[in-house]
């Protein structure tokens, strides 16, 4: 048995798992609104700091970055999904979907792409990325710095969530 992480292996399994930890900790706080009298709009526009993006927005990046990985080391389009989500369902269908997006993904289709270098536009600039570090330094910890600011907007408005909600299934 090889002891060599793949790419497919360092991030699709884990993207996949925590957007599911994720799902969960939504419908958490969606119960936590209804059985607290919180309208849900609340707990979607919240943000842990006046210069943060709310609880909303988090999950829709943290959804685009997880879709964009194996779409770009694999060398096919990453799909296109306006960020339209208003409601805790309309949220739970995005992560949904992007789940169902890592599951057409096969390991050969991404490994082998630690040396490929493409550019990507991040807001007005275009930066230019190897495979390895991109995944490694860029794309991962984008993606739990998202998922985790979401677990903290709904722990910081009293949801009931604590590490076993975040971390998710095993």
């Amino acid at each position: 048995m090889s002891t060599a992480m793949s790419m497919y292996q360092a991030a699709i399994p884990g993207f996949s798992q925590s957007l599911n930890a994720l799902a969960g900790v939504l419908a958490k706080g969606e119960a936590s609104a209804t059985e607290r009298g919180i309208a849900p709009s609340v707990l979607l526009g919240a943000r842990l700091a006046p210069d943060m993006l709310p609880l909303t927005a988090q999950v829709q990046i943290a959804s685009d970055t997880a879709k964009r990985v194996p779409s770009v080391l694999s060398g096919r389009e990453t799909p296109s999904w306006p960020d339209v989500e208003a409601s805790f369902a309309d949220l739970q269908a995005r992560i949904a979907k992007t789940v169902e997006h890592l599951d057409s993904f096969k390991p050969e289709d991404i490994d082998g792409s630690e040396d490929l270098k493409f550019t990507l536009k991040l807001g007005a600039n275009e930066v230019p990325f190897v495979g390895l570090p991109y995944l490694i330094h860029f794309a991962i910890p984008n993606f739990y710095f998202h998922v985790a600011t979401a677990y903290g907007i709904l722990r910081e408005n009293g949801v009931p969530i604590g590490k076993r909600d975040f971390i998710g299934k095993l």
